[in-house]
């Protein structure tokens, strides 16, 4: 049985509406209201739909479809908004505030039954999953507060999702606040800027020491969009770190100590977040330049390839993505591949190039060129493979964006 409260102020809207509806289950109901009676008549009844038919004043709509959204007894209430004629803006502001559909007046009474028939089937998963969630938390696997599971059953849950999924290719992040976030950390704040930073096929979980754990379907490119956005939700003060590795194992304890290998580098070198790469010891002094007549350049080129993947990508692509707005009327690009990686900055009158190549064995040669008048100086920065991280990529590649500006500047005076 399923109960559905319409709110409206005209009479003939819900004549109409009971008339298209007729293919309901016989236990179904409709009921009607006012939109002054509303806000009583929806929490007496408890009902599994509502239809919100648009004000004259739209304002009003709006508002109760905000109030029914704040209301957190109406979880799993499904809202549908039946408008008069099509109108973008106002759907679109309508969603905004949380509707789960809309149909027309005069719609078509088998699109209206259609829609309204998906939105009962979401009411029920959604109650479902609420069920579901109160056992998970009565038993501890699920946090009641967070939503996400908890820190004492994650390495199951993870090991579960490793070994039944295939997560190739994927993922996993653990995020902590650093010295500064920890002063203002907020349980409810970061488990909100997660939430609205994740997917559903996404799984997360509370871990010790105000960490976090998140199994992300999606690359290392992505898992930095998703860490970024994260960033931007969380209150200013309250920043954090990061330490991601690409999942290539089905073991969780091997995938959770590249992450949190990755992490304590992040946070030992000030850092946003470090992508875990593969390496013989907790540093790359193995690879020296003495070693290059012992190592064919089979191998170098792999170690190079892992470094280009894991470090030189990811800066790179964090760049374009924090200074694309920053740097007004300059176009901002950057490109990869087996020989080269190049970061580009174009304005009407000059170009810079920074330019990663690598010639084999155990180095890579970082070209700094730049074109127009009075340009500074190019150069040429020989970097051996050991010396490859977050930290030296980026202060190479933000000292030539901060020359380029600096010499763009001056071109202005």
């Amino acid at each position: 049985m399923n109960t559905i409260i319409l709110i409206t102020n005209k009479e003939e809207v819900e004549k109409t509406l009971s008339r298209n509806l007729v293919l309901l289950r016989e236990s179904d109901t409709i009921l009607a209201s006012s939109y002054e009676e509303a806000p009583d008549v929806v929490y007496d009844k408890r009902p599994d739909i509502i239809i919100v038919h648009e004000h004259e004043d739209r304002e009003k709509t709006i508002n109760i479809i905000k109030y029914l959204k704040e209301k957190r007894i109406f979880d799993n209430v499904n809202i549908i908004l039946l408008v008069e004629k099509y109108d973008r803006d106002f759907i679109l502001s309508a969603y905004d505030e949380g509707i789960d559909d809309y149909f027309l007046t005069t719609s078509d009474p088998s699109e209206m039954l259609i829609r309204l028939i998906n939105c009962i089937k979401k009411s029920e998963r959604n109650k479902q999953f609420k069920s579901l969630k109160y056992y998970l938390s009565s038993y501890g696997i699920m946090s009641e507060q967070s939503g996400f599971y908890s820190a004492k059953f994650a390495q199951e849950i993870f090991e579960l999702e490793l070994i039944n999924k295939n997560f190739a290719g994927c993922t996993f992040m653990v995020i902590v606040p650093d010295e500064e976030g920890k002063k203002v950390f907020s349980d409810s704040k970061m488990s909100s800027a997660i939430k609205q930073s994740t997917r559903s096929c996404d799984v997360v979980a509370e871990a010790s020491g105000s960490r976090y754990y998140l199994l992300l379907n999606t690359d290392i490119n992505g898992s930095i969009v998703v860490l970024n956005k994260l960033k931007t939700l969380l209150p200013e003060k309250l920043t954090i770190k990061a330490g991601i590795a690409e999942i290539q194992s089905r073991k969780f304890t091997e995938v959770e100590k590249h992450a949190i290998c990755a992490l304590n580098e992040a946070l030992l070198n000030n850092v946003d977040y470090v992508v875990y790469s593969e390496r013989k010891s907790e540093s790359d002094d193995w690879l020296t330049q003495e070693q290059d007549g012992e190592k064919s350049y089979k191998f170098f080129k792999g170690v190079y390839n892992k470094k280009l993947e894991s470090v030189i990508a990811p800066v790179f692509y964090r760049l374009q993505k924090i200074y694309e707005d920053k740097l007004v009327n300059t176009k901002i690009e950057q490109f990869t591949d087996e020989r080269q990686c190049v970061f580009r900055l174009i304005s009407a009158r000059n170009e810079g190039r920074l330019k990663i190549v690598y010639p084999g064995f155990s180095k890579v040669i970082v070209y700094i060129m730049y074109s127009g008048l009075d340009s500074p100086e190019n150069r040429e920065i020989t970097l051996p493979i050991n010396m490859i991280t977050q930290k030296e990529i980026s202060e190479i590649a933000e000292g030539f964006i901060n020359e380029f500006v600096l010499y763009m500047n001056k071109e202005k005076v």
